[in-house]
């Protein structure tokens, strides 16, 4: 049976990978947060990245509900701890990494 914190996990997976879709394959460079048409170079470039990136964590999302339904480790702490270090990781790359497509201030 799935639970409360499953279905939530999924609709957030989903919010994620649209929002991932519509930016890497539709170019909504808008909804990149801090984004300034003015300053961005490359907005194909930047849309790619940072879409395949929001779609790494949406991939995540639905791991770590993956994990939380079927609790093969009993305790899932760490899966929990693991996936907070990867999103501040993948979250920190995307930052980093969108500053290429930009011009120097």
């Amino acid at each position: 049976m799935v639970d409360g914190s499953v279905l939530a996990l999924l609709a957030a997976a989903g919010f994620v990978g649209a929002l991932g879709i519509a930016i890497k394959y539709f170019g909504m460079v808008r909804l990149i947060a801090g984004y300034d048409s003015d300053r961005v170079t490359d907005e194909a470039g930047l849309a790619d990245f940072v879409g395949t990136n929001t779609l790494f964590v949406a991939a995540l999302l639905v791991l770590i509900a993956v994990v939380e339904h079927a609790e093969p480790f009993g305790d899932t702490d760490l899966v929990w701890l693991v996936f907070v270090v990867a999103v501040f990781g993948l979250t920190a790359h995307m930052i980093v990494g969108s500053r290429r497509y930009e011009r120097s201030a």
